[in-house]
Formats: C-alpha cells, structure tokens, sequence
C-alpha cells in the first residue's frame, strides 16, 4: 500500500495526501502547494507520507 501511495503522491500529489489523511488541514496545504507548482506539492506529499502515523 506505502508504494502505491507514493505512486499516486508523484502523480497527483493531492489525491495521494487526500487517500492517506482524507480531506482535512494536510491535503488543503498540498492542494495550494500543488497549485503554487507541481514540485512544491510533490516535494510536501511525500514528506507527509513519510512521516510515521
């Protein structure tokens, strides 16, 4: 599941917060991020996927 997710966070770096934290405070920074440019919302998706929950 880490790997798929890690997929999904390089394609499409909000859809890949918002499956792992569902729609709350993370995936809206991600969402501007993303907006603000592609690797920004990359960079920070994978940062919060690696995180330990």
């Amino acid at each position: 599941m880490r790997l798929l997710e890690i997929i999904i966070a390089i394609l499409i770096p909000p859809v890949g917060v918002g499956l792992a934290f569902g729609i709350g405070k993370t995936f809206w920074i991600n969402f501007l991020l993303t907006l603000l440019g592609y690797i920004p919302g990359i960079i920070h998706a994978l940062y919060v996927l690696s995180k330990p929950r």
